[in-house]
């Protein structure tokens, strides 16, 4: 099985007060998708915790062709395409009933050494037979960086508790997402859509550290570009720019 398909209905507790997919409701889907896809790929969790390793999620970037909404009956597609330089990348497709493309998403991976905290660089990990190289997103997950010609102000701050952390005792990537849209004017993000958010994931954070947001704001011909850096201690944690 190359590709993995998950079929769902878009519950209520997924969407904003518009009835849109939340930018973090589509990465948490998207990471159990991945993470069931690796299991019966032979490279899943179950199979790297032996070596005191597991995945780490670097890079995302996320397309919302046509947001899906409350109620929508959508098919969830990923297939895995093989090691490219630093990255293991993996993308993403969620249609419609209709089988229309709403949603493309393209990741980037990392393995982790869960005791030395070094990455792990092994092309050999995935084996050949299991490769799609079909593009949902033909190009990887830019780095993002907070624009230099326009100051960046703290909006918000956020301390790591229970419902943050995941099974590997560190924030789960999907609520860097979650933070980052509470980081952005309510007015904005409840009813404007996204169109598009790249995220990069530079640091891990830990339950009971603070976690302040900057924000910096661009407009642009294609819309509003809303960057949110994540740092503790000084440090970027995460950095993400939002399109609206």
């Amino acid at each position: 099985m190359i590709k993995h398909i998950q079929n769902f209905t878009i519950p209520c507790y997924n969407t904003d007060a518009s009835w849109r997919l939340k930018p973090a409701a589509f990465m948490d889907l998207a990471q159990e998708a991945a993470g069931l896809h690796a299991v019966h790929l032979g490279f899943g969790y179950d199979d790297l915790i032996k070596k005191h390793t597991a995945w780490i999620l670097s890079r995302v970037n996320v397309k919302f062709i046509d947001t899906p909404l409350w109620r929508e009956d959508m098919t969830l597609t990923t297939w895995h395409k093989g090691f490219n330089r630093l990255f293991f990348l993996r993308d993403f497709v969620m249609t419609d009933s209709k089988g229309r493309e709403r949603v493309k998403a393209t990741t980037s991976w990392l393995v982790l050494d869960l005791e030395s905290r070094n990455m792990v660089r092994d092309p050999g990990l995935v084996e050949e037979g299991t490769i799609c190289t079909e593009n949902a997103v033909e190009i990887p997950a830019d780095k993002i960086r907070m624009p230099r010609d326009v100051e960046a102000v703290p909006v918000y701050e956020h301390v790591v508790g229970y419902s943050d952390v995941d099974m590997l005792g560190h924030a789960n990537n999907a609520m860097y997402m979650q933070w980052a849209m509470d980081a952005v004017d309510y007015e904005i993000a409840s009813k404007s859509p996204v169109k598009e958010f790249t995220i990069n994931f530079n640091k891990e954070i830990k339950a009971g550290e603070k976690v302040i947001l900057y924000r910096a704001i661009v407009n642009k011909e294609d819309g509003m570009h809303v960057y949110i850096e994540g740092r503790t201690e000084a440090a970027s944690s995460f950095c993400v720019e939002i399109i609206f």
